[in-house]
């Protein structure tokens, strides 16, 4: 396999599947099944995912806005239970897991702890990060950049509903040009949305690959693990 250890991240809204809102049990055992075969080649997995198919937040517009803090640890808690229902699915097909959460809910998950996280990749479980980076202003996105630094993983997978990164969005654009390997640089420049800019910059600093891929066509994940050229490469 080209990369012994992944942190995978997924978007609270791909679990959507073709609903409007909340979690699809078929886009759940999906992405559950694909994670398991490369667990079972040895690689180590560990994912974040975001809570978008939950909670989006208000907007500022809102008369009833909810203030920005309340709002994102409502957020938090809606990565938690797409973190639970991702754990279920994965021990169900049969992939050992444990989930880890920035915020105490001892009696749901473990708390984030460096070196007890390595320890369960090192022992074969899926690990799932929950709860952001356990502080508001931070998204997912910068979560999963940090637990991927922490726990000393080969690259970042992003998985999308797209194929790569295009200079222009390729569902408003069929003419949008795909980038097969794009500099952290050029990204910059050229203003592509990757990742939130506090996410791209920790990525960059540390020389950590980004690869974003479309995770919803089934066998991507294994392709890439195992050296095929999927999706779009971010490095320096």
């Amino acid at each position: 396999m080209k990369y012994k250890r992944i942190l995978l991240k997924l978007s609270g809204e791909a679990l959507m599947g073709n609903k409007n809102f909340g979690i699809d049990p078929e886009r759940l055992q999906d992405y559950a099944t694909d994670i398991k075969q490369i667990v079972d080649l040895g690689v180590q997995v560990a994912i974040v995912i975001g809570g978008g198919n939950i909670f989006r937040g208000f907007s500022n517009n809102n008369e009833h806005k909810i203030d920005r803090v309340q709002g994102d640890h409502m957020g938090m808690l809606a990565t938690v239970i797409n973190g639970l229902a991702l754990q279920s699915t994965l021990e169900n097909s049969g992939a050992p897991t444990r989930l880890q959460t920035a915020i105490k809910i001892n009696e749901v998950a473990e708390p984030f702890i460096r070196r007890k996280a390595i320890r369960h990749l090192e022992k074969g479980r899926v690990v799932i990060f929950g709860g952001g980076t356990g502080n508001p202003y931070f998204t997912t996105d910068s979560a999963a950049v940090l637990r991927a630094i922490e726990i000393e993983s080969d690259v970042i997978l992003k998985g999308t509903r797209v194929d790569g990164i295009y200079d222009e969005d390729p569902e408003k654009n069929i003419n949008a040009i795909k980038f097969d390997n794009i500099s952290f640089e050029d990204v910059l420049t050229k203003g592509l949305k990757v990742m939130d800019t506090t996410a791209f910059t920790l990525s960059q600093e540390n020389k950590l690959p980004i690869i974003v891929f479309d995770m919803n066509k089934r066998g991507n994940l294994l392709k890439l693990i195992s050296g095929e050229k999927i999706g779009t490469t971010v490095n320096l």
